[in-house]
């Protein structure tokens, strides 16, 4: 939504305005009143708008004026939240009356790499406790990184009787009693999406609370829950949905329940596979089901995911499918380049395939050879270890710029890499879009010239030019930072670990970028000038995160002193150092309408300065960003909160 103050409904009420004309009718008592040019206008301007369904023309249009503003929100239908303490829920509500689907994000994403407090926040409570009464007519709802208790999801299901879709990503705080809740109330789902959440085991049989006459489910995705499923009853819900498309199993659906399902949903376009080995050890002289005509019947099939317990023997039963698939997902599949051979030769369709190194270079080298359309790649490590000889090297990343020329996103994991591989995949897919490349290991030098990698990343900036998302590792120096700051107009997001020289290399990224909304740091020597280079900028982001990095606590209050409008929280990981050090482990600033949030943990006001909690993280260093591997043990936080100055 808009950053604009909350401004007065100067729409509703039935008395006529200075710009209407009431005229009689028929010489009888009835009148009309005639809308005058403004409200015209306004009429107009509404019915032109529905047609506006980018969020961020609609933000533009809202800009424009008062008129502007207003008929945005009354046509408006779905909202997005990229930060749940960036509003409150009282002044979304009070300004967009009718939403039908809304999506709302919580914690920050270092929350899964542990580096938030558990307490942290991000409750859904509060958001549904305003919605319950404001949007009885919503259908959808999309929560990423919320705490979410089987209580709300009770009053989600109640308050919200024609909810068509709920899709909860990366949540926690509920389990298989909040599902049984939602699975039996909620009369019209199509869509539950479970993904990447962590649910407890209630030991309830929430499968067997959907209605038992035919169902309108199109997508029940639930390969997240660690617990035993009733088998019986999912097979006959399966069976009772002729509109089914997407079935997406956890690790305790085995390969032949797999085929009972399948053959009773040959109409499924995404399939999440579950364990793909039998649990089941088939007896002598038994015949195991025939995999290969399950699949092969599977006419629509376009997605396939899954494989979380792998034998790879049983690879060959996906051949019917792999020349109509256009995405692939082995990520949870440790198996070899020999192995993924046959499959990956005929998945000529293919546009999204995500693996594990364990396919090393010789693997990529395949799928470079055979997949041409391929817009998406992400390689994951077996074991992100610092020190290990990983499988996979710039060899495959050349391989894959070389063949797959459509390439517009990828993730890519490794211990080794050369400047000259990242050059020629910027000359090689200019259409990029986002490239993030893990070079796990601090300070990692181009291996063949012991460079700085700040040619190959400079290379991606200059010749991608819709470049709009980046993650930097290696060894780099401040000149990277320009070559970031000069050439990356278009970037979004910026991830940084273990970089840069001196303060310049992060004035180059804040004073160069000017559409620069999120910024994640760690490990870098930025200080407090690096930080108050920002100062222009903040205001239009949605996040900095800055860890293990040499900005100080007086900084943060210079921050938070000269922009009320935005809050400042700082977490501290050393617990003696807790509320005495200068120096600041981490810093997490973001921009909000309604000030610093209410429901930090443990709150504890002093002058100038609000502390939460106690922390203290143990955790093996080294690691990029999206690799951190960490053991909680107990936390600590504070969020800065000054007066706002004089001029302010």
């Amino acid at each position: 939504m808009s950053e604009d103050e909350e401004l007065p409904d100067l729409g509703g009420g039935a008395t006529p305005n200075s710009n209407s004309t009431v005229v009689s009718i028929g010489g009888g008592d009835q009148n009309y009143v005639s809308p005058g040019p403004d409200q015209v206008l306004e009429n107009v301007l509404e019915n032109v708008l529905c047609f506006l369904t980018s969020r961020r023309d609609r933000n533009a249009a809202s800009l424009v004026c008062k008129s502007w503003y207003r008929a945005e929100a009354l046509t408006r239908s779905e909202l997005f939240i990229g930060n749940c303490y960036s509003v409150s829920p009282r002044r979304v509500t009070n300004r967009f009356r009718l939403i039908k689907a809304i999506a709302i994000k919580g914690k920050p994403r270092f929350s899964d790499f542990s580096l938030l407090p558990p307490d942290w926040g991000a409750h859904f409570a509060p958001w549904l406790r305003a919605m319950a009464i404001s949007y009885r007519a919503l259908e959808k709802l999309y929560l990423k990184r919320m705490c979410v208790r089987d209580e709300d999801l009770a009053i989600a299901a109640h308050s919200f009787p024609i909810l068509k879709e709920l899709v909860l990503v990366c949540c926690e705080g509920f389990g298989t009693d909040g599902l049984a809740i939602v699975a039996r109330e909620c009369r019209q789902i199509r869509v539950l999406e479970l993904m990447d959440s962590v649910i407890r085991d209630n030991e309830v049989d929430w499968i067997s609370c959907f209605p038992e006459d035919v169902t309108c489910l199109e997508s029940l995705i639930f390969d997240c829950v660690e617990a035993p499923i009733n088998f019986e009853v999912l097979e006959r819900l399966v069976a009772r949905s002729p509109s089914l498309k997407k079935l997406m199993l956890n690790s305790y659906i085995s390969i032949t329940q797999l085929y009972r399902l399948m053959i009773r949903a040959p109409q499924l376009t995404h399939l999440g596979t579950g364990s793909f080995s039998p649990l089941e050890i088939v007896a002598q002289g038994e015949h195991e089901p025939d995999y290969f005509s399950a699949f092969a019947a599977c006419k629509s099939l376009i997605c396939l995911s899954g494989f979380k317990e792998i034998i790879p023997e049983y690879l060959s039963a996906i051949y019917p499918v792999c020349g109509n698939l256009t995405s692939l997902n082995l990520s949870y599949a440790n198996i070899s380049a020999e192995q993924l051979k046959p499959v990956i030769r005929q998945c000529h369709k293919l546009q999204t395939f995500w693996a594990l190194d364990s396919v090393s270079d010789e693997g990529l080298q395949a799928v470079s050879a055979a997949c041409k359309d391929l817009r998406e790649l992400r390689v994951f490590p077996v074991e992100a270890l610092e020190d290990a000889e990983g499988p996979v090297s710039e060899v495959g990343l050349l391989a894959i710029s070389e063949g797959c020329r459509k390439l517009q996103s990828i993730l890519y994991f490794c211990h080794r890499m050369t400047n000259a591989a990242v050059v020629a995949m910027s000359k090689n897919c200019p259409d990029l879009v986002v490239f993030r490349l893990c070079i796990m290991g601090r300070h990692m030098p181009d291996h063949v010239t012991g460079e700085p990698m700040d040619e190959g990343f400079g290379a991606i900036v200059k010749n991608c030019k819709k470049l709009t998302r980046l993650a930097v590792s290696g060894l780099l120096t401040d000149r990277v930072f320009n070559y970031i700051g000069q050439y990356g107009k278009l970037l979004r997001t910026l991830s940084v670990a273990f970089a840069g020289n001196t303060d310049l290399g992060l004035k180059y990224l804040l004073e160069g970028c000017p559409k620069l909304q999120k910024l994640e740091i760690r490990d870098s020597p930025f200080g407090d000038s690096a930080l108050f280079a920002g100062l222009h900028h903040y205001y239009n982001m949605r996040f900095l995160w800055l860890s293990a990095c040499k900005v100080t606590r007086q900084g943060c209050k210079e921050v938070a002193r000269q922009l009320p409008g935005l809050v400042v929280e700082v977490i501290a990981w050393n617990e003696e150092e807790n509320g005495t050090s200068e120096d600041v482990d981490t810093l997490y600033l973001y921009r909000s309408l309604d000030g610093p949030r209410a429901d930090a943990p443990r709150l504890m006001v002093r002058p100038s300065l609000i502390m939460l909690g106690k922390a203290l993280f143990n955790y093996r260093a080294g690691f990029p960003l999206a690799a951190l591997k960490i053991s909680p043990s107990s936390c600590g936080f504070h969020a800065l909160a000054v007066e706002p100055s004089p001029a302010a």
